[in-house]
């Protein structure tokens, strides 16, 4: 089992990594914390029991402190987690120095359970070409495991057919909205035809990001609405 700690000041999001970690099996969640400050006690805690955590679930937004200041400080710890940011920083400054300060990958908010859950196995791979323990490597194994890493780019992890700009936006639109959005609703909103809309929706209804509601109108012709699962 993975050791992994989740640090995410939303509880709904600390829940869903929760549950996405346990259908993808494999890891065990030693703590949910919500401040830089719990972060740092419970990894140095863990270290000194010889009982390390392996792996962090970082969100860079935190209420006491940056996100991008507590991986640098992670990587003081003896063993230090790995590191993947889980964040709705998008600029790409945030990004160049969250992987300056010992961040291995980069999951923007919101997700859908493939998205997550084609990181994890990027990171597994990871895990895998560079192997445990404190053996030394070689050069092809490091080689190897940055190559994983670097497949971070979409063209590995995007489902076939799917661009992850466009399901990123789709996601979004549904997430920010109060009531839910209907298809032709996201599709103005993302700049789409409805068609497009469509299938991004149903590809997220099917990962159970969004629900699927029935609404009847005057006509009784059935429209779906959307809506984000909080």
């Amino acid at each position: 089992m993975i050791r992994v700690m989740i640090v995410e000041d939303d509880p709904l999001i600390a829940a869903a990594h929760r549950e996405y970690l346990d259908r993808i099996g494999g890891f065990e969640v030693i703590a949910a914390v919500t401040t830089a400050q719990q972060a740092m006690r419970t990894a140095s805690e863990a270290a000194r029991a010889c009982t390390p955590i392996a792996l962090t679930l970082l969100d860079l937004g935190l209420p006491d402190a940056s996100g991008i200041d507590l991986a640098a400080a992670l990587s003081g710890v003896r063993p230090g987690p790995d590191i993947i940011a889980i964040t709705a920083q998008r600029d790409l400054a945030s990004v160049r120095s969250a992987m300056s300060h010992g961040v291995l990958l980069y999951l923007l908010k919101p997700f859908t359970f493939a998205g997550f859950q084609e990181k994890i196995q990027q990171y597994l791979r990871y895990r895998d070409a560079l192997g445990s323990g404190m053996d030394a490597v070689s050069q092809r194994d490091v080689d190897r495991a940055l190559a994983v890493l670097r497949t971070a780019d979409g063209r590995s992890t995007a489902r076939k057919g799917a661009a992850p700009g466009t399901e990123d936006a789709v996601g979004r639109a549904v997430r920010d909205s109060d009531d839910g959005l209907t298809a032709s609703e996201v599709a103005v909103a993302v700049g789409s035809s409805r068609v497009t809309a469509w299938r991004y929706l149903e590809r997220l209804a099917d990962d159970g990001t969004v629900a699927r509601i029935t609404e009847y109108g005057n006509t009784g012709r059935p429209q779906i609405r959307y809506r984000w699962r909080r």
